[in-house]
């Protein structure tokens, strides 16, 4: 046997050698490479700052200042500085002494002078239904005291020593607030500090949201059933006749929502076309009342929702073969089986996708069930919009506008857990 030779010993400290080189130069790549894509990524959203700064100042910080509403009403803490600090030692039992009276009165004539006693008067009544006609009499009666101690006025208003007055001007003190979002549930505080149900006759929101989550649903479904079977059509018709079919289903949808609402007005009347075509058909012995009612409401919804339905399913379906369906038959697959086997699996991503955009949009109309829906048909949309018009209480209509968003994020976040973002085939 030959004797090792000193260059054989020299060749594993060689391949080590080489090893750490060739290491040195991968980790050298890999980083050039990082370098390069962390340029591109920089470069992209340069491109897309002005964009996202132009979103961020007209639609993200506008709802993020809204919603705070929800848990920020600093109205009463600002109007009522005296009453405040009266009121730091009250333990909410009973009611509180002389000085929390006078300090009231002080504040109270304060805001008449600075024109300001109907703010105070409306966020008090928000907490404590008929507070605005009491405040504004008690205003009233101590600006025409003449010498009577502002003390004996305001215990000449019986609504001071009313039990469940104080407890709300107390909670109005707190800048933070819960109130706006537990009512917006039907919910509030009681005297132990705890949460109860408001008063049947008070709870109103949970039926309106379900309400609304109802007519979404059944709108949801409504498209579902017709705009199926047409996507169906139209991406298995020749493209010359799907063409036309396409354009038949969005010319609705490029005409304005008020003029087709306006126009299912028309169609709805008891004498309308609608009604004429159920008796003609024989479906109906008499004519039906479809304006302001749930029916009505539904029929028009389904129409002005249907593309947002029928869209997502058929951009799914013109991407199957059809050659698919026929090497299921000709393995021994019955149509049936076919179509729930191989069709319908592919084609769910976009009937989710479909249903779930049709459903988001269905819980924020305000239009339609304002002019077709009845007294009890109005959707939460309409209550929001009638607190931020009418009632001026931006405090609630930020409270429900929270909620809304809360149930509506569930909902997305639950189809996206089943289906996954990847799979949402939106368009």
């Amino acid at each position: 046997m030959s004797a090792l030779q000193p260059s054989d010993l020299d060749r594993p400290a060689l391949a080590r050698g080489r090893s750490a080189a060739a290491d040195a130069d991968l980790r050298s790549v890999s980083a050039a490479l990082r370098r390069a894509e962390f340029g591109d990524r920089l470069r992209s959203l340069a491109l897309a700052a002005p964009l996202l700064v132009l979103l961020a100042l007209s639609f993200g910080i506008p709802i993020v200042l809204l919603l705070s509403r929800a848990v920020y009403d600093p109205t009463i803490a600002d109007a009522l500085p005296r009453t405040t600090v009266a009121l730091a030692d009250w333990n909410g039992q009973g009611l509180p002494g002389d000085a929390a009276l006078t300090a009231l009165a002080a504040d109270l004539s304060e805001n008449q002078a600075k024109g300001t006693a109907y703010e105070l008067a409306k966020s008090i009544n928000a907490r404590l239904p008929g507070a605005r006609s009491q405040v504004l009499k008690t205003v009233r009666k101590l600006e025409s005291a003449s010498g009577q101690p502002p003390l004996d006025v305001m215990k000449s208003v019986p609504f001071w020593t009313a039990p469940g007055t104080w407890p709300a001007i107390a909670s109005g003190t707190h800048r933070l607030t819960s109130f706006y979002l537990l009512s917006a549930l039907d919910l509030r505080w009681n005297a132990d500090g705890g949460i109860e149900r408001v008063p049947p006759e008070q709870a109103i929101f949970l039926q309106v949201f379900m309400r609304t989550f109802f007519v979404a649903a059944a709108v949801t479904i409504a498209t579902l059933l017709l705009g199926f079977p047409l996507a169906y059509l139209i991406s298995s018709v020749p493209k010359g006749l799907a063409a036309i079919l396409i354009v038949a289903v969005l010319l609705p949808f490029w005409t304005s929502i008020l003029v087709r609402t306006a126009a299912w007005t028309v169609l709805l009347q008891k004498f309308g076309l609608v009604n004429d075509m159920l008796l003609w058909l024989g479906v109906a012995s008499d004519r039906l009342d479809l304006m302001y009612s749930r029916m009505g409401l539904i029929i028009a919804m389904t129409h002005i929702q249907l593309p947002f339905t029928l869209l997502p399913i058929y951009s799914v379906m013109r991407t199957i073969q059809p050659s698919q369906m026929k090497a299921a038959y000709s393995l021994g697959a019955r149509p049936f089986t076919a179509f729930r086997r191989v069709y319908l699996p592919q084609v769910f991503p976009g009937v989710m996708a479909g249903c779930l955009l049709t459903f988001i949009l269905c819980l924020g109309y305000y239009i339609t069930p304002a002019l077709i829906g009845g007294a009890s048909d109005q959707l939460i949309s309409n209550f929001i919009a009638n607190y931020v018009n009418v009632e001026l209480n931006w405090e609630m209509a930020a409270a429900l506008s929270f909620i809304l968003l809360v149930f509506t994020l569930a909902l997305f976040g639950i189809f996206a857990r089943i289906l996954g973002f990847d799979r949402l085939k939106l368009v």
